[in-house]
């Protein structure tokens, strides 16, 4: 297959790889956990929330790279998600976020129960023929040796882009959008939540909300890069 699709990194074009070891050396990786606030989210020694995020459903948020100051992941994270779509790109991805888990904090991760991917509406899904975010939990299931629930969480309502829209859109747009089918599968267990970027972090908040409500004892997010 290689000799037929070649693949090229990302970065300098090199043969043989998305993104090979140069390229990924340069890319800053956080070796660090902020807190969930929007606005000047603070350092924290461990994943987690300050005083002014208490009230927010995530338990914290794990991310590898700030998505404004790397080109490359932006451009990674694109072709990731629309076409021409290069599905392969989750092992390259997936792997960056280990490496911040290495350099920050791995412990929270032997208690681990379940990664959950965020849910993609059945249009979209089968336009593309896989949801980015499972595709980043079966990688991230292999390394950290944590099973991946699917089918557990469901999107059952279309809804528009989140892109376009301002923070208050986005949660109205989401609302009530999720479901958990299999409660029984996240009852009483600390679960991670996987999507590719965090934006102003509504989508989790909301897969979060459902979470909780069907039962689980924590929900924690865990995203390739982080918007803001």
């Amino acid at each position: 297959m290689d000799i037929f699709f070649p693949r090229f990194c990302f970065g300098c074009k090199k043969e043989g790889t998305y993104l090979c070891d140069d390229c990924k050396a340069v890319l800053e990786i956080s070796e660090y956990n902020y807190c969930l606030c929007e606005k000047n989210p603070l350092r924290l020694p461990s994943a987690g929330k300050c005083q002014r995020c208490q009230s927010k459903k995530l338990s914290g948020l794990y991310f590898a790279l700030s998505f404004q100051e790397s080109s490359l992941i932006k451009k990674m994270i694109h072709q990731f998600k629309y076409e021409p779509y290069v599905r392969e790109l989750a092992n390259p991805l997936a792997s960056l976020i280990i490496d911040h888990l290495l350099l920050s904090d791995p412990s929270p991760f032997a208690k681990g129960e379940g990664l959950i991917p965020v849910p993609i509406d059945k249009k979209k899904l089968k336009k593309r023929g896989f949801n980015q975010a499972e595709e980043l939990a079966k990688e991230l299931s292999i390394a950290l040796k944590i099973p991946v629930f699917n089918n557990v969480l469901l999107k059952i309502k279309q809804t528009p882009s989140q892109v376009e829209l301002t923070k208050e859109e986005r949660e109205k747009n989401l609302k009530g959008a999720f479901s958990c089918v299999a409660p029984e599968m996240v009852k009483n267990k600390k679960i991670f939540l996987v999507d590719d970027v965090y934006t102003t972090g509504s989508t989790m908040e909301e897969c979060g909300l459902t979470l909780k409500q069907a039962g689980a004892k924590e929900v924690w997010g865990i995203a390739v890069a982080r918007e803001g």
